[in-house]
């Protein structure tokens, strides 16, 4: 409970100026401007705080919109149950609102502004009559840092707060630096279900409708209608990856949806960091809490979804994680597959439409080898294996803080402005053509390589599970601009890097044999791919060419200990000419759609791909 000492600053609308823990005008014009609009009750100016967090799960868990989990199991920590139609991003209602469409490109969404506002006002009016305002100071990378960027949250959803508590630093803070100046972002979002009086709340809120909105000119983002994560938690993926995407194109940064590792050699204490774009639920959450399975490795990490790239003084690129926690999909993640993050789930955690356990603990497919006789499911009816159905929604996740993990590198805290980054990652859930590694010929051909990565869907998107679907940079849904123009973005960063850029490698993980089968075990014995990846780093391996790039010479992968037959190695490294010809087919059809806008350079890599292989 919030120790006797703690009163949230909370107040009524007519009080803003007096009231505002901010002298900031415009801060103050922005919100009493939105509370006008959505009308709420009272106004609660959140600070991030231990006590705050107590007093709103405390109020949560009365109203029945959390589920406290058994104490002595995992101590502070709650299970929310959404509705069964608010489930994951809704991709097919997510908007770039540019002032021109050819700046957000074919492969956005588009509303003119103007036209995204009249529907847009009209929703919001009213929209928070019977509820809290919250408004959320919070910092993206530590406060002061080099490469941080600061922003205010409104919103109606208290399981919103609470989760932001997590996965950005709320903190008052944030009002001082935009004091002082400091660029901040605008985000608004409203579960769009007001209260009349004396009406009782849902346990999850939402609206048929709903809109997540993003104006790349002003730097606002407004989300109507979900209570979903990724849709109410506008630090994330709207601000992080959309809006900050075209701050990166701006200023000459870039913002990306990568994972963060640090690896360093225990042999020669030499450290190297490493970023990866993989689509969601292709492995990122695993790979940066990676337990190599062969000695003379380290792995710590940095981040596991989103990365920001900046050229420091000394002409390298240097990467932070913005975030300040983990937003993981809980199905599949276990005590074989992903241990540390396991761990890193005592306690202080969140979970999202996961099942409960008799007693009184969660379950998710793939937790543990043995399934329970019993759960509660995540709609909250009784379940058995017998049920016919998942225990745990496929996109069901998991909340907690990243400084939790037992694999947490120190410059998580000690490198405000972030750490030098030595190599870049590609990968997709391919079960054909690519390769389980490949290093890039240079930067060009790595920028075409992210352009032209494809991934099967998975349930965090909409649509058929397993359909291929082209996913560049891992940024198809994220990028909050036209594709085109965040290519040729890409490839101006390499000509200003130049010697200093990192190198680019493409992974798979996902091979299969005609039969179905992986060909690769994956998971921790990934870590010998890495090591390859480090050696080529290094120069301590040259690899040899192939078409798609430079691949393992016999010998240069490190598989000691593993039972691999020479089939299935030989399988993981095939470049079939006619099918890698077809798929050039597709990606030229598939650059067309960017018309005059594609760089050429793109162009040309595709027809030297074409000459190696037909050379090969």
């Amino acid at each position: 409970m919030p120790t006797a000492e703690f009163t949230p600053l909370v107040h009524a609308v007519a009080d803003i100026e007096t009231a505002a823990p901010t002298a900031d005008t415009a801060v103050i014009s922005w919100v009493k401007g939105i509370a006008e609009l959505v009308k709420p009750e009272k106004i609660f100016w959140c600070d991030g705080s231990e006590a705050e967090w107590q007093l709103l799960t405390s109020e949560m868990v009365a109203a029945g919109s959390l589920i406290q989990l058994n104490k002595s199991i995992r101590p502070n920590s709650f299970l929310a149950r959404s509705s069964a139609d608010d489930v994951a991003r809704v991709e097919d209602r997510t908007f770039i609102c540019s002032t021109k469409e050819e700046d957000a490109g074919p492969t956005n969404n588009w509303c003119a502004p103007e036209e995204m506002i009249a529907k847009l006002e009209p929703l919001f009016n009213g929209a928070m009559q019977g509820r809290t305002l919250y408004v959320i100071p919070f910092a993206m990378g530590p406060v002061g840092g080099a490469i941080t960027q600061y922003g205010l949250q409104i919103t109606d959803s208290p399981y919103a707060v609470l989760n932001m508590h997590i996965m950005a630093r709320v903190t008052p803070d944030v009002l001082r630096e935009i004091e002082a100046g400091k660029q901040w972002v605008r985000t608004v979002h409203s579960v769009g279900a007001p209260l009349a009086p004396g009406e009782a709340d849902s346990t999850w809120p939402c609206n048929s409708e709903k809109y997540i909105c993003h104006f790349p000119e002003t730097l606002e983002v407004w989300s109507f209608g979900s209570g979903y994560g990724g849709n109410a938690l506008l630090s994330k993926k709207c601000f992080a990856l959309r809006i900050a995407s075209v701050m990166g194109r701006n200023e000459g940064w870039l913002a990306e949806h990568m994972l963060l590792i640090k690896v360093t050699n225990t042999d020669t204490n030499k450290t190297y960091n490493v970023a990866a774009a993989f689509p969601s639920a292709c492995g990122k959450t695993n790979l940066a809490m990676l337990h190599p399975t062969i000695p003379g490795w380290k792995v710590e990490t940095l981040g596991d979804d989103i990365v920001w790239l900046r050229q420091g003084e000394d002409g390298r690129v240097y990467a932070i994680n913005p975030e300040h926690g983990f937003f993981g999909v809980a199905p599949g993640t276990g005590e074989e597959t992903n241990p540390t993050a396991m761990e890193t789930m005592w306690g202080n955690t969140i979970f999202t439409n996961v099942a409960l356990t008799d007693d009184g603990d969660v379950w998710w497919e793939g937790k543990t080898a043995e399934t329970p006789a019993h759960l509660i499911d995540w709609q909250g009816k009784d379940w058995t294996p017998d049920s016919g159905r998942v225990a745990a929604h496929p996109n069901s996740r998991f909340t907690v803080a990243a400084i939790q993990a037992p694999t947490i590198a120190a410059e998580y805290t000690t490198a405000p402005s972030g750490v030098p980054l030595d190599a870049i990652l590609f990968g997709g859930r391919r079960a054909t053509n690519v390769p389980l590694v490949a290093k890039a010929y240079d930067w060009q051909h790595g920028v075409f390589i992210g352009a032209t990565i494809s991934s099967e869907k998975t349930a965090a998107q909409e649509g058929n599970v397993g359909e291929l679907r082209r996913d560049p940079f891992a940024m198809l849904p994220f990028c909050g601009y036209n594709m085109a123009d965040y290519w040729s973005h890409w490839l101006e960063m390499g000509a200003k890097l130049g010697e200093h850029a990192p190198q680019i490698f493409q992974v798979n993980w996902f091979r299969k044999d005609a039969d179905g089968r992986f060909l690769w075990p994956g998971f921790g014995e990934n870590s010998r791919v890495i090591d390859w990846i480090l050696r080529a780093v290094s120069g301590e391996v040259a690899g040899v060419e192939k078409a798609n790039g430079i691949v393992p010479a016999p010998g240069e992968l490190n598989l000691d200990g593993l039972e691999i037959s020479d089939t299935d190695l030989e399988q993981l490294f095939a470049v079939d000419k006619d099918s890698w010809l077809a798929e050039c087919e597709m990606t030229e059809e598939y650059f067309a759609q960017f018309g005059d806008k594609l760089p050429a350079q793109l162009g040309a890599e595709l027809q030297n791909l074409r000459s190696r292989l037909q050379t090969a």
